[in-house]
């Protein structure tokens, strides 16, 4: 593994000569992160595939991150490995629903899937991708389940019909009647209100009885 202080001229030198494609490079925990403008990562992907100083041809990775507070909501992370230098690197870029990033699958075959997986997770779409389709979910699936708005139950559930021979989708049902639980005792029904929890004689001070 590099250095902080390899890392940090090498996050230099990228930055240097990717001026207007680079936005930030810095090193944390033992790792250089270039921070892109998503327009501009072909020229970046390209230029650490084969800047003799990077020549970071090994694609390890495409994922993606959602911060919903955010303008541009989700970011598109790549990372790369460099056999030659023994270095590894992590790019980033801003990304939203509407507008495509470019897709790196001419610079690495590799890149296909993984851009279908964020694409399918995520909602990310991958200017020029050869086969942009889902890859983790069904074909009616509906949404994005990585997106942090996603609810936990999914907006379907998915059962065969034997009448029909056939997998069907049906909006999710999850009826419940009001209980209350008394986490005391697994096998009865609420019965100390409010519950008094193994622990809670800490929180005022007291030894436990």
């Amino acid at each position: 593994m590099a250095d902080d202080g390899a890392l940090q001229d090498l996050g230099q030198h990228i930055a240097a000569v990717l001026a207007d494609q680079v936005i930030e490079a810095s090193v944390a925990h033992g790792e250089l992160i270039i921070t892109a403008r998503a327009e501009q990562i072909i020229k970046v992907v390209t230029f650490l595939r084969d800047d003799p100083q990077c020549l970071f041809k090994v694609m390890v990775d495409i994922c993606g991150i959602d911060f919903p507070e955010r303008p541009k909501r989700f970011e598109v992370v790549y990372n790369f490995l460099s056999l030659v230098h023994n270095q590894r690197v992590r790019v980033k870029v801003d990304a939203d629903d509407q507008t495509p990033v470019p897709s790196i699958t001419s610079l690495h075959n590799s890149a296909n899937w993984f851009e279908r997986e964020v694409w399918d997770m995520y909602g990310v779409m991958f200017d020029g991708h050869p086969d942009l389709r889902r890859l983790l979910t069904d074909y009616g699936f509906e949404g994005h389940p990585l997106r942090k708005d996603f609810p936990l139950t999914g907006f379907v559930e998915v059962r065969y019909d034997d009448e029909r021979k056939r997998v069907v989708y049906d909006p999710v049902k999850l009826p419940q009647e009001f209980r209350k639980f008394d986490f005391l005792s697994p096998w009865e029904g609420a019965t100390a209100v409010p519950a008094v929890l193994p622990g809670d004689e800490k929180a005022d001070g007291q030894e436990p009885s």
